[in-house]
């Protein structure tokens, strides 16, 4: 017997693959976690870090409402001032109610300021609004034309919208109808409407995204489409 039919080969033992591990969530940085220990004791220690933080909310929110200052010349300083610190007043509170929530993705005083940017650019949006009718009905269908375009181009549009009008105003609910027109229509900001109906953005959200499903179907069943619909 020669070498080589000699020759044994020892059994390999199979490996078993090195388990990838998830990546280990964020931790928050030392100035984070002390803002969190501080807002989490008690008494005084607790007192001044919501000061604080008060303090911060508010600067953002002066920041908020600067930038936006142009767009309200209606509105006075004194009216402003105002509306930043009801901002902050609440972006207090959303950020105390949810302290659980902070992952440490980012600084907490960085989380924190989008609070008050958030509240400050609703309440203006609101102030905005206040003394003006939400149009619930359609003002606005010539914002869809195009002057631009060829005559064909130009009747394929025309009948699209006409058909458009026609399935607002047959397939959908009266409650879709509103909703539909006064935020895709009218331009009425979603934070204003979800007052003025006495409902919550989600709810307005759900709303639309339906309306918009069925008016998609409706167009598709009858050859037309409608560009840059999402996704069913």
């Amino acid at each position: 017997m020669n070498a080589l039919n000699a020759a044994t080969v020892a059994p390999v033992e199979p490996t078993s693959p090195v388990p990838t591990l998830a990546p280990a969530p964020p931790s928050p940085d030392p100035e984070s976690r002390e803002w969190l220990r501080c807002l989490r004791a008690s008494g005084r220690e607790r007192d001044e870090a919501i000061a604080r933080l008060h303090a911060l909310l508010l600067r953002a929110a002066r920041f908020e409402v600067a930038r936006r200052r142009p767009t309200l010349r209606h509105l006075r300083g004194g009216d402003l001032d105002d509306i930043a610190t009801q901002a902050a007043d609440d972006a207090l509170m959303g950020v105390l109610r949810r302290l659980d929530d902070f992952r440490g993705a980012s600084r907490f005083t960085t989380w924190a300021y989008k609070f008050a940017l958030y509240e400050a650019a609703v309440k203006l949006r609101k102030r905005a609004w206040q003394r003006r009718e939400v149009p619930l009905e359609p003002e606005g269908w010539s914002l869809f034309s195009n002057a631009g375009l060829g005559p064909d181009a130009e009747a394929e549009q025309s009948e699209l919208l006409g058909a458009l009008k026609k399935a607002i105003e047959q397939v959908l609910t009266p409650h879709q109808r509103r909703v539909l027109v006064a935020l895709s229509v009218n331009g009425v900001p979603i934070d204003v409407l979800a007052e003025r109906l006495n409902t919550n953005r989600n709810a307005l959200y759900k709303t639309l995204h339906d309306a918009r499903r069925k008016l998609r179907k409706h167009l598709d069943e009858r050859g037309l489409a409608l560009e840059n619909s999402e996704e069913k």
